[in-house]
This record gives structure tokens, sequence and C-alpha cells, in this order.
């Protein structure tokens, strides 16, 4: 069987952008079992509570929910387990030289299949105030408004 080429999306996590300001963009392979990578295949994961954190040198990911294979059995995977994350020596020193900074964290921007392997996309963010997320709201809006505003006047109807 040959190996699938370019990138297919399974998850991503829309609410990242809005809770977090994201200040740099990682990408990661995730160690994974049988039945975990065939319920992935079906698209069927959930970003929403997972974040990445250090554990003896290496970056985990936790709480990331791929639900359980339907024609899986006994060798089923459990749901939330913390799953090991790849990425280079050099990669992991960096970003845990910038996660020791007071409010960063790690939080999974999207998963994906980039050519067969199974990678997510981390974003190191921190947290927005609630008058950050408005101001982005107001920002969208008006942005939005003027696009209409020039698309009708382009098309001669103001």
């Amino acid at each position: 069987m040959p190996r699938e080429k370019g990138r297919k999306v399974v998850a991503t996590n829309r609410k990242a952008r809005h809770d977090y300001a994201i200040l740099d963009t990682y990408e990661a392979g995730i160690v994974l079992t049988g039945t975990e990578v065939k319920s992935l295949r079906m698209g069927r994961a959930s970003l929403v509570d997972a974040f990445g954190q250090e554990r003896d040198g290496e970056i985990y990911l936790h709480q990331l929910h791929i639900p359980e294979y339907t024609q899986g059995t006994w060798t089923n995977h459990d749901p939330r387990r913390t799953r090991k994350l790849l990425m280079h020596r050099t990669e992991i020193q960096k970003l845990l030289g910038k996660l020791t900074e007071s409010g960063l964290t790690l939080i999974p921007l999207s998963l994906y299949f980039s050519d067969g392997w199974a990678k997510v996309e981390l974003g190191l963010a921190r947290g927005k105030k609630s008058y950050d997320k408005r101001q982005d709201l107001a920002t969208r809006d008006a942005n939005r408004e003027i696009q209409r505003a020039l698309g009708r006047r382009n098309k001669g109807i103001e």
C-alpha cells in the first residue's frame, strides 16, 4: 500500500487562539498505540483541555482526548492517557528555557497526519485577559465591515 502524501488535519483547537496569545509554534511527533492511530484516522480527537508539560527532560501531552476505537477489543487504549511528544533535543532545551518564564504554557493548536505520520502543532502561549479578547473581537468585526464596504464599493452598489 503506498504511503499517503500531504497533510490531513484531524482536529484543531480553535478556542486556543481566542483564549491565548500565541508567541511561537512548534511541530512535534506523537507516540501513539495502534488503536489510537485508527481512531485518529477516523477523524476523532479533542484538543480542548490538552496541555504540554515537561517531565524528566521530555515533553508530554496531557488530557488529549482520543476516543476508543469502535472495532477495538481488549487492546483498546485509555482515551485521556499522557502521550510523549517527539522533538529534537535542542528544540526541547530551547522550549524548556522559554517555559520557565512566568505565565507561559504549551498548548496544542492542531493534530494532523503529515505524510502518514501523526504530528501535533504546539503553541507557546500566554493567557489573554478578558479585555484583550473583547478588543480582538472588536478589531475583527471592524475589519469585516471594512471588507464589506470595499466589496460594495468595487461592485458599484454604493
